[in-house]
C-alpha cells in the first residue's frame, strides 16, 4: 500500500494532471496533449463518439463473422510510408497475428504498451505468431517512437485516418479518453510507465490531434478467422497480456 501511494505521489509530481479524478478539462491533460482552444468539454458529442455501454472487453461475439474479411482491404502504412493492406501483414489461410491498435503515437500509455510489446515480442516468435503494432499518426510519427523507444520498425505501422480503428469499432470521444474509470489502472502499472517514457517526447502527437480521443485494442487472428478480441475501454485499459499468449499457445500454427 505505501509503494502504491508513494507512486501516486510520484505520478502526481511528474504528471500533475494524471491523478485528478474531479471531471475537468485537465483530467489526463499529460495523455492528450490538445493546444487549449483545441476542445471543448461540452461541445456537441463528436460523430465517433460510442455508446458509453458495458461490454466484454475480450468477447468476438460482437463482431461479424467477416470481420477478418473487411480488415483485409483496410491500407494503413509501414513506419517508412509505404501503403500496404492487412491481407499483406500475415499468411491469410493459418498464419496466426496479434494485432495491437496502440492509441496515438504521442501518448504515454501507447509508449507503456509498445515496450511490453516490445519485451515480449521474443515469446510470440517462438510461437510463431507475427506481431503487428498499429498507431495513429503519420508514418514520421511512428519513427519518433520507433526510435525514442526503441521499437522494431518493421512491427510497427502508421493509421493516421484510423481505418482500422473505424473497422473494429473501437472506442471514440471524449468520455472514454478523459473520464472511464478504466483509465485508473495504469496507476499500478507507474513503474512501467515511468521506465517506457524515459526518451518520450511530445513531438510524437499526430498533428490531427482528434486522433487523441481514439482508444485501442488487442485482436489475435488464424487467417481471417478473430480468435481474441479486446477493446480498451479508457486510456491504459490494455488487454492482459497473458490471455493473449495463452490463447496463441493452443492455436496450432501452419
Amino acid at each position: 500500500m505505501a509503494s502504491l501511494q508513494q507512486s501516486s505521489l510520484t505520478l502526481t509530481t511528474k504528471f500533475p494532471s494524471f491523478c485528478s479524478f474531479s471531471p475537468t478539462p485537465n483530467t489526463f491533460k499529460f495523455l492528450h496533449p490538445f493546444p487549449s482552444s483545441a476542445i471543448s468539454l461540452t461541445a456537441t458529442t463528436p460523430k465517433r463518439i460510442s455508446s458509453f455501454v458495458p461490454k466484454a472487453a475480450a468477447s468476438t461475439a460482437a463482431f461479424p463473422q467477416d470481420i477478418g474479411d473487411v480488415l483485409a482491404d483496410v491500407t494503413i502504412f509501414t513506419a517508412t510510408g509505404e501503403s500496404v493492406k492487412f491481407e499483406d501483414l500475415w499468411d491469410q489461410n493459418e498464419g496466426v497475428a496479434v494485432v495491437a491498435l496502440l492509441r496515438h503515437f504521442g501518448c504515454p500509455c501507447c509508449w507503456e504498451l509498445a515496450k511490453a510489446l516490445k519485451e515480449t515480442k521474443e515469446r510470440f516468435d517462438s510461437a510463431g505468431v507475427k506481431l503487428i503494432a498499429v498507431g495513429i499518426g503519420a508514418p514520421n510519427k511512428a519513427r519518433i517512437l520507433a526510435e525514442r523507444l526503441p521499437f522494431p520498425l518493421d512491427c510497427l505501422y502508421a493509421d493516421p485516418d484510423r481505418r482500422a480503428y473505424d473497422v473494429l469499432g473501437l472506442y471514440y470521444g471524449i468520455g472514454r479518453t478523459f473520464f472511464n474509470p478504466a483509465s485508473a489502472k495504469v496507476l499500478s502499472r507507474f513503474n512501467e510507465l515511468r521506465e517506457s517514457t524515459k526518451n518520450y517526447t511530445i513531438e510524437a502527437t499526430p498533428d490531427d490531434r482528434s486522433g487523441v480521443l481514439q482508444q485501442g485494442g488487442m485482436f489475435l487472428f488464424k487467417g481471417r478467422q478473430l480468435l481474441y478480441a479486446w477493446k480498451d475501454e479508457g486510456t491504459g485499459d490494455h488487454a492482459p497480456m497473458e490471455d493473449i499468449f495463452d490463447i496463441c499457445c493452443k492455436v496450432p500454427v501452419a
